[in-house]
């Protein structure tokens, strides 16, 4: 065990899955596919589950030799145009362009010896969301069926939600490059099956109309209308013979419907999805940005037990054809300096202090991680031939991990990379290693085992070891 601390399913589950039994809540079908991972999750857990973990992705892979892991010492071209600052932590210095962070050094740990060695994005991608190696050559970026089960997807599978609400959440949007048909890959069931999805919140959390879809009654449905669609499913069900395999699909689909009126009356009950009781103080500590007002979300759904929250990074720079996202091709120290780093400094510091201001922050951990690091060398070309004089390259043999919370101590830098910040020089940490600490965190055995349907066989949730000295 590394050291950062102190069954296939039945026919009849799958024909039941196709049922549109749930229409009688007033929901349509896209709904009703996110509503199933809420209802059919297992919960074999090696503990009960009473923790939480927020999973941020930071797509695009974000300079690690900027901003965490910088090298004064290195020469002009690799070491770049930033300073490093002091943090509220002896003898850790962080980027210029952090202060906010610099000051919450003392709750995170820079994981800065992360290493895989795939550096297409789409596969880098489901290596960090799936915590495999992919499984085939690195010629898109885009899903496919054979993709392994993202880790929320596992979790909505095997973790556990004492609450109704579903155990694993995934907002604001599915990682997808503008111009492309398909979600990146490795996000989703993939080859466990699609119906096993996390719980997908879509939409922009800023905005003042903001709702979830499937977590209320339709408009047209009023309680009293729906009371009267349940009495006459009761009076249905009764004349049904539950001995015939169609009443046990009929079992299974009321088992269905129960799961999504439970978790349509909790969201309300609890309000959960909602920003709409923040006050203003608390929104403007997370900045009224869409990744900020995303971690206010992910805050409100860890109150609320859920025990995985995947937040995946989204701005504006999505429509740079050659550099979007963290992905900085060209103009690299600019895009870092005014459009990137500000904007997760001020949310991700904000998100920190509400948790441990909060208490949360003891049981919650937190993750923050892109699919790689950037080229050592500026302007080396490694991958990506667009890449300019101005910008890094992509670099997947080392990077750096934010983990915080959950048992994790902060205030100290896990891991080491050699003196150009290109190579891992102490305590390698692999994506199936970060993986398998989530979900020892969570309390999720990692050798369990789903059906494979690309395979058809059984496959292990995770062949990682978990960092356990982190603490």
């Amino acid at each position: 065990m590394l050291s950062l601390f102190a069954d296939q399913p039945t026919l009849a589950r799958r024909k039941c899955l196709q049922i549109g039994g749930l229409s009688l809540l007033g929901l349509n079908t896209p709904q009703l596919q996110q509503l199933r991972a809420a209802t059919l999750a297992q919960t074999p857990t090696t503990q009960p589950r009473a923790k939480s973990c927020v999973f941020i992705f930071l797509f695009g892979g974000p300079s690690h030799i900027d901003m965490w892991d910088m090298k004064p010492e290195a020469p002009l071209e690799v070491r770049g145009e930033f300073q490093s600052i002091a943090t509220n932590v002896p003898d850790i210095r962080i980027g210029e362009h952090l202060p906010l962070l610099s000051q919450q050094m003392d709750k995170f740990c820079l994981l800065r010896s992360m290493t895989h060695k795939m550096s297409v994005h789409g596969p880098a991608c489901s290596e960090i969301y799936s915590g495999r190696p992919y499984f085939g050559p690195p010629v898109t970026d885009q899903a496919l069926p054979e993709d392994w089960p993202s880790i929320a997807s596992m979790v909505a599978r095997y973790g556990q939600s004492t609450t109704g609400l579903p155990a694993s959440v995934v907002l604001p949007w599915y990682t997808q490059f503008v111009g492309q048909d398909k979600r990146i890959a490795g996000q989703t069931g993939g080859r466990m099956g699609e119906h096993w999805n996390p719980f997908l919140i879509r939409g922009d959390p800023r905005k003042q109309d903001f709702q979830v879809e499937g977590v209320r009654f339709p408009q047209e449905v009023t309680r009293s209308r729906f009371d009267r669609r349940r009495d006459l499913r009761q009076q249905l069900g009764k004349l049904s013979d539950r001995r015939t395999d169609a009443g046990e699909l009929a079992e299974l689909v009321d088992t269905n419907y129960a799961g999504a009126l439970r978790l349509v009356e909790t969201s309300q009950a609890t309000n959960a999805f909602s920003l709409s009781e923040e006050p203003t103080a608390i929104r403007d500590l997370y900045g009224r940005t869409k990744f900020g007002q995303s971690l206010l979300l992910a805050r409100r759904l860890v109150e609320n037990d859920i025990p995985l929250v995947t937040v995946n990074w989204d701005d504006e720079t999505k429509y740079d054809k050659v550099s979007p996202h963290w992905d900085t091709h060209h103009q690299n120290f600019p895009k870092l300096k005014n459009d990137l780093c500000p904007l997760f400094d001020h949310a991700f510091a904000g998100f920190l202090q509400d948790l441990d201001q909060r208490g949360l922050l003891e049981t919650t951990m937190v993750v923050a991680l892109g699919e790689f690091g950037r080229t050592p060398k500026i302007g080396l070309v490694t991958q990506n031939g667009m890449t300019e004089k101005t910008g890094r390259d992509h670099w997947p043999h080392a990077f750096t991990a934010l983990v915080a919370g959950g048992g994790v101590r902060g205030g100290q830098a896990y891991g080491a990379t050699t003196s150009n910040g290109g190579y891992i020089a102490d305590k390698p940490v692999t994506p199936a290693d970060l993986t398998a600490t989530v979900f020892k965190h969570l309390g999720i055995d990692s050798s369990l085992t789903y059906y494979d349907e690309f395979q058809r066989g059984q496959q292990q949730l995770c062949v990682g070891r978990a960092v356990s000295d982190l603490g």
